[in-house]
């Protein structure tokens, strides 16, 4: 593992089988969200595709609503790292920092909730963009900026408390300014971002972390604390979860933001921008002002 890494991508393996094999129901809502959010997306795009990869696999939910869509052909699952054990066998598992795929082999590709473990985000959407065929379409969803803002401001202040000091406990999340901009220097024609957020209600913050740890989604972060963390800076920061972030009835706000991603390999039948100074009417004249002339 490189000094320079930020995930521990070892332990995020564990961690996610682990998760698989315990199955907790009710853990998988946000893949859930997110097959919906899949759903909603693909209904608007009036194409078929002839092969397309679900780009994670795990629950399955993503593969449903792809095949639910009846828009692509042939259609691949790819487990990340090791097969899901409640699934029928995967069509191949691999690494989403190091993709098998040849060069403009695939017309649809999707990865959702995956791309934020990543350490090298840019290079994965090259690798995409370069898998995909001329028009084929890479649809992606990973968490935004603002997921678990609560749980991060709580946990710090918490610590710094108990303990005066401060060690890193949630992973960044990117902007999706960010990445419309990573999805350009990938190559990718007509790059969309959107962001989306969905708030979960807890009766306590130890409800939160039990879901996040049923996900297999706990601190994955290389340079985590690696002795226990005293329960003392847990109790309080559960005080003051549910002292600054709960509502009337007493239950506490868990925010995840989903960053949407979308990008078309480049090919000639697409539409492209206008050359500067082709335009045949000028802006005074659609604002119906008087244009004046240096």
């Amino acid at each position: 593992m490189s000094e320079h890494t930020l995930f521990d991508r070892k332990l995020i393996a564990q961690r996610r089988m682990t998760a698989l094999k315990r199955a907790q129901e009710g853990a998988d809502f946000l893949m859930k969200a997110a097959a919906a959010d899949l759903q909603d997306r693909l209904e608007f795009i009036s194409r078929e595709f002839n092969c397309g990869v679900d780009l994670g696999g795990h629950t399955g939910h993503i593969f449903e609503a792809l095949k639910a869509s009846g828009k692509i052909k042939h259609l691949l699952r790819a487990d990340l790292f090791d097969a899901d054990p409640n699934l029928s066998e995967p069509d191949l598992i691999l690494d989403d920092a190091v993709l098998p795929f040849a060069p403009e082999s695939l017309d649809l590709i999707v990865s959702s909730l995956n791309l934020q473990m990543l350490d090298d985000l840019p290079g994965t959407l090259v690798q995409i963009k370069r898998a995909l065929k001329p028009d084929g379409l890479f649809l992606g969803l990973l968490l935004g900026t603002d997921t678990l803002a609560e749980l991060r401001d709580c946990l710090m202040r918490a610590e710094m408390e108990v303990s005066e000091g401060v060690s890193p406990r949630v992973i960044p999340f990117a902007d999706t300014r960010d990445l419309g901009s990573l999805l350009q220097r990938a190559g990718f024609a007509l790059p969309v971002t959107d962001i989306d957020r969905l708030t979960v209600r807890y009766d306590t913050m130890f409800d939160l972390i039990r879901d996040l740890r049923a996900m297999g989604a706990t601190n994955p972060l290389k340079e985590r604390l690696k002795t226990p963390t005293s329960k003392k800076v847990f109790m309080k920061a559960a005080e003051i979860y549910a002292r600054d972030y709960s509502d009337a009835d007493g239950r506490i706000r868990a925010t995840f933001t989903f960053a949407s991603l979308s990008g078309w390999a480049p090919h000639e039948s697409q539409q492209k921008p206008l050359k500067p100074g082709s335009a045949k009417h000028s802006l005074a004249e659609a604002l119906g002002t008087k244009e004046i002339k240096s």
